[in-house]
């Protein structure tokens, strides 16, 4: 029974954690106002790059935030508040502009860099949780990102106010990424790797099966059995159904083929078209491997139709093509 009570115990204080954090960041929304508009014009006219700094567990956060921003199109670099002044603050130019983290506002080694950066006149976006502080005071414009309580039980180790730091650094690259108009294309450059870029790398015409004599299309007004035959043929647990003009119709699965047997005792009459999937999803073949891949989740389907501008089929996409493409 003990052992019972203390997991209990242990899954309520995890829930109180998440919770504590996950208040911590909604009450960051009435915050959004006139300073976060300043805030995102100085980083968007920025001819610099974004100066990150903070000391422990913000300068922590601090790297992260760099390193979004720096991902979704704004250059930025993290600099440590301690290291800058044996020689590190010499990245900084007047047409940077930094990001000051601190929950207190009064980190010494971080107030320790205002006198360069005011003798630079460089902008300063302070991101403090005490809006009356120095840090708060010193800077161009403030947001705040103060929390009522740390999920901490002791109310001492920063979680709720680096949760809520991270967020509002989130919200901040979001916006300026908008702002941008930040392309698939421009987020490929700097994710060459890995499957993120891959999504993006691939267009369905690199992965799609395109040959003709491959790719199993059958008419609206062929039998049910003949067709349940060609999907076993081209094994590609699914056949493109097409029209009098050759345009794409319907798809019959796997799927269509189990609930058709289970619906009708008798299948040697029915055309494919009396039970065929209608409007079924497609895809171009110049869309990005990512968006076939997309829609093969959110509508849990393994082979996509694709279709020319004319909306006949050209080919068929396959999620195991996909896969083995590294796109996941």
């Amino acid at each position: 029974m003990a052992g019972l009570m203390s997991i209990k115990s242990i899954n309520d204080l995890a829930k109180e954690v998440l919770t504590i954090e996950a208040n911590s960041i909604l009450k960051l929304k009435d915050r959004i106002g006139e300073n976060f508009d300043k805030a995102v014009e100085f980083l968007y006219n920025c001819k610099g790059r974004v100066i990150v700094t903070g000391m422990g567990k913000s300068g922590l956060i601090g790297k992260k935030i760099a390193a979004t921003l720096s991902s979704t199109g704004t250059p930025s670099y993290f600099l440590h508040p301690a290291e800058s002044t044996h020689g590190d603050s010499g990245i900084i130019t007047r047409d940077d502009v930094i990001i000051a983290i601190s929950n207190s506002g009064e980190t010494q080694e971080l107030l320790n860099l205002l006198p360069l950066i005011k003798r630079f006149g460089v902008l300063m976006i302070g991101m403090t949780g005490n809006m009356t502080s120095t840090l708060a005071k010193s800077s161009d414009v403030v947001l705040d990102i103060g929390v009522e309580k740390e999920a901490c039980p002791l109310n001492k180790a920063p979680t709720a106010s680096t949760t809520a730091t991270l967020a509002m650094g989130d919200a901040l690259a979001v916006c300026l990424l908008e702002k941008r108009g930040f392309s698939e294309e421009d987020f490929l450059i700097f994710h060459p790797s890995g499957a993120l870029g891959k999504g993006f790398l691939y267009h369905v015409k690199d992965l799609m099966l395109d040959d003709i004599n491959k790719l199993p299309i059958v008419h609206e007004n062929d039998k049910f059995t003949d067709v349940i035959k060609v999907i076993s043929e081209f094994k590609l647990g699914m056949a493109m159904i097409v029209n009098n003009s050759a345009k794409l119709t319907g798809v019959l699965t796997d799927g269509d083929i189990r609930r058709t047997l289970i619906k009708y005792p008798d299948t040697a009459y029915l055309t494919v078209k009396d039970v065929m999937t209608v409007n079924p999803k497609r895809i171009s073949a110049d869309e990005y491997a990512a968006s076939a891949l997309h829609l093969m989740e959110k509508y849990s389907i393994t082979a996509l139709a694709v279709v020319g501008s004319d909306d006949k089929p050209i080919g068929v996409i396959h999620i195991h093509d996909i896969l083995k493409a590294g796109v996941a």
